[in-house]
């Protein structure tokens, strides 16, 4: 029996379109993670493709979060590996040199946000959801989100997120400046496709130094931050905070690997 694909790459003309394909709630495992960093690399090395969509198959999330079971064990060097691996995934979509539409619906907490984030437009469903709760498991945004959220959303907001855990709505997220458009579910692949296709007509080469440009344009010490950034989410998984946070949650989830609840940091 074929394994099933954690995310899939269609084709649409010109659009590569990747889909998170992790149910029951696309939780963002060590696997999901490596085949998203795969997917990357493939529609790189593919001349054909202009543009791309990112989206997740499940039903109620975009991608609900990295997965606390895999994380609660964790000390800090295998924190440090992991962190590694799902700053990888948004540094590479960031440098991808085509540009990358995130459509999303449903949960985008914790690493799905920071992922959407590193993406540069950001089309939202109105059941959308958008957080970095990982405060409330005794650590902190790890992916990048400290350092992509500021320069999405402004500094203050960016605290209100990351120092609360609360997550906001699509239309919420769109006032303070992180989605572009907010559309109704059945209208947001189409529409976050029609964007990718009119940004498929544009100069390939242009596109890709346009990119470049704006990613320093606002601070050009984003390298030094997520190191930073992954130094201080390592050293977390050494303190009780996280041991009992990471806990606590698996405890309100109250679920088993027979049962396939979602272990994200869905709140």
């Amino acid at each position: 029996m074929t394994a099933p694909e954690l995310v899939r790459l269609e084709r649409r003309g010109a659009v590569a379109l990747l889909t998170i394909d992790h149910p029951p709630v696309n939780v963002l495992s060590g696997p999901v993670l490596d085949a998203l960093l795969g997917r990357i690399a493939e529609v790189d090395r593919d001349p054909t493709v202009r543009a791309v969509v990112l989206a997740g198959a499940a039903e109620k999330a975009f991608a609900a979060g990295a997965d606390v079971r895999e994380m609660r064990s964790m000390g800090p060097a295998e924190a440090a590996r992991h962190g590694g691996r799902g700053q990888s995934v948004t540094v590479a979509i960031e440098r991808l040199p085509l540009p990358v539409v995130a459509a999303v619906h449903g949960s985008c907490l914790g690493g799905g946000c920071e992922i959407a984030l590193a993406c540069d437009l950001v089309i939202a469903s109105e059941d959308a959801r958008f957080g970095q709760p990982e405060i409330n498991l005794g650590v902190m945004p790890g992916w990048g989100g400290t350092q992509r959220l500021p320069r999405r959303i402004g500094a203050a907001r960016a605290r209100e997120w990351i120092l609360t855990g609360r997550a906001v709505t699509a239309r919420d997220a769109q006032s303070q400046g992180l989605v572009l458009e907010v559309v109704s579910r059945p209208e947001l692949l189409p529409r976050a496709i029609a964007i990718a296709e009119e940004l498929s007509g544009k100069s390939a080469t242009a596109l890709a130094a346009a990119k470049r440009v704006l990613a320093g344009a606002i601070d050009r010490a984003l390298a030094e931050g997520l190191a930073e950034e992954l130094g201080e989410w390592q050293a977390l998984f050494a303190t009780p905070d996280q041991k009992a946070g990471m806990a606590a949650f698996l405890a309100r989830a109250a679920w088993t690997p027979e049962t396939r609840k979602p272990a994200s940091p869905d709140r």
